[in-house]
């Protein structure tokens, strides 16, 4: 009876003690455990890829440390810088070559424009002498001439300067007459190109403009750089125009801008003149 009424003592007793509060366990793939997983699983992944690769391609597996991200964006952009100045270089190379052959061409064209005008003076040189010789044929075959004029001197510096002087005094005829026979005694002499040039001037204040253009070309071949020859080329271009040849005027008024920039403000106007009586382009 007693056992029995202990038994029940502690019954009671166990029923009457408050239940202990339960402690929550901690569970083991909280967030920062799951990410860990997941940088773990794909780190084998990549070395299960790596193994693999190995395996197929039969060459050693090299692991090295993997770039951070910082270190490839800092290639990236100097990837993307040096893309940028090629690109730049490329253009600027392109800008050149298209400069240089720009160049290039206008020489070509500035050198076939010489070449032909070479050709047209010399064309109209041999039209020139052309007309001369049938003119000199048709006089011979009207009566006997003189021969031609000799020289007064043997000397061409004294030559020169008494044909000179008779220009100078006002006696055309004569003048002409002595530096005709300077040209004709001394071709090759260092004056012939100027006696030619005063030779022309003295046929063309009689108005002989086909002996005068023949004259001044003589004297302008290759473009002398002297006090008479840009006033040569404007007496060139004016007898042209006497012998109603007009587009050959305005080529050698080109070429007296072209040669003789500096050529006197008298020169210049006169040549302006000129080109309204040839009526040249603009």
């Amino acid at each position: 009876m007693k056992l029995k009424a202990a038994l029940l003592a502690a019954v009671l007793a166990l029923t009457t003690v408050p239940a202990m509060a339960q402690t929550p366990m901690p569970d083991p793939l909280d967030d920062r455990s799951a990410k860990r997983l997941d940088k773990m699983e794909k780190v084998v992944r990549e070395l299960r890829a790596i193994v693999f690769q190995g395996r197929d391609t039969g060459k050693p597996v090299v692991v090295q440390a993997a770039e951070t991200d910082a270190q490839i964006a800092a290639m990236s952009e100097r990837m993307r810088d040096l893309e940028q100045t090629l690109t730049k270089l490329n253009g600027q190379n392109e800008g050149l070559t298209h400069d240089l052959d720009e160049a290039r061409r206008a020489n070509d064209a500035e050198k076939a424009r010489a070449d032909a005008l070479d050709q047209r003076l010399a064309a109209l040189e041999k039209r020139i002498a052309d007309q001369e010789a049938a003119a000199a044929a048709a006089a011979v075959a009207a009566a006997p001439v003189a021969a031609a004029p000799a020289p007064a001197s043997t000397d061409p510096a004294a030559a020169f300067k008494s044909a000179r002087q008779m220009l100078l005094d006002g006696d055309y005829a004569g003048a002409e007459q002595a530096f005709a026979g300077y040209v004709e005694a001394f071709p090759d002499s260092a004056k012939a190109p100027e006696a030619r040039y005063w030779l022309g001037e003295t046929q063309f204040v009689r108005e002989a403009y086909g002996d005068a253009a023949g004259n001044y070309l003589g004297a302008v071949r290759g473009w002398p750089q002297t006090s008479w020859a840009p006033d040569a080329v404007l007496k060139l271009s004016r007898s042209l125009v006497a012998l109603k040849k007009p587009a050959d005027a305005c080529k050698t008024l080109d070429e007296l801008t072209r040669r003789y920039p500096k050529a006197p403000s008298a020169i210049a106007s006169k040549a302006a003149t000129t080109r309204v009586q040839a009526k040249c382009g603009a």
